[in-house]
């Protein structure tokens, strides 16, 4: 069985909720080889880990991020949204897939890009988004390792790849198959999906030899055959 790197989605949300310190650390605790967080911006320029533009679906207050300062948030959630620093803390050391979900806006990606370089954390960092925001990933870290999101089977521009300087190619599990898999290895990607949560999606991803899954049941991937070994995440 082809080896694949176990990505926890948001942590280990079936257990925990998303995008907090302790989702994070159970992952790993579950097997996983990396952890993907969502970034965004504070209205003060703080970046803490949040998918939606409101804390209103996780932390029923409907209330948008980039409103509230980073001590607001605080305040209102108990200290639940982490920020970037906390939780690359709470990490220790583990690989860790920063998504940027709104990051459109160039001085937003080079705030988060700045705060993971402070914290010393650059070389177990990687990105994933699409192609505008790696794009300005790669403006601001030009050795950032990148995971470029696509959701469509046409494919990505030989220009845009030449500019973004991608490892990893990062699509949603629904759209590979064999062909495609093998096509993206033939031109020297490595080949990301999101989000299979069910043992027979996983068993098919890698038989086609996907190299890496991000999946909210990353219990579920690492308890699959022994054979199933680290991937290229390091």
């Amino acid at each position: 069985m082809q080896n694949v790197t176990a990505v926890g989605h948001r942590g280990d949300p079936y257990r925990v909720r998303e995008n907090t310190t302790d989702s994070l650390r159970s992952a790993l605790e579950q097997g996983a080889d990396a952890v993907e967080i969502d970034v965004r911006l504070t209205r003060d320029g703080v970046p803490v880990l949040l998918h939606d533009e409101t804390l209103k679906r996780l932390w029923e207050l409907d209330r948008p991020l980039k409103s509230l300062s980073a001590d607001e948030v605080r305040g209102l959630t108990d200290g639940g949204v982490p920020t970037l620093v906390e939780a690359l803390a709470a990490t220790e050391g583990g690989r860790v897939m920063v998504d940027l979900p709104g990051a459109a806006d160039p001085r937003a990606v080079r705030r988060i890009v700045d705060v993971i370089r402070e914290c010393g954390a650059e070389d177990r960092v990687y990105y994933c988004a699409g192609a505008d925001v790696m794009l300005a990933v790669r403006a601001a870290d030009p050795a950032a390792e990148i995971a470029m999101t696509w959701t469509s089977l046409a494919p990505p521009r030989p220009t845009l790849l030449d500019a973004v300087r991608p490892r990893w190619l990062n699509y949603r599990f629904t759209l590979m198959d064999r062909d495609l898999t093998a096509h993206i290895h033939r031109d020297g990607y490595l080949v990301s999906v999101w989000t299979p949560d069910t043992r027979r999606s996983m068993r098919r991803l890698l038989d086609m030899g996907v190299d890496s899954i991000t999946t909210n049941r990353v219990d579920v991937l690492c308890a699959l055959p022994a054979d199933r070994q680290q991937g290229p995440a390091n």
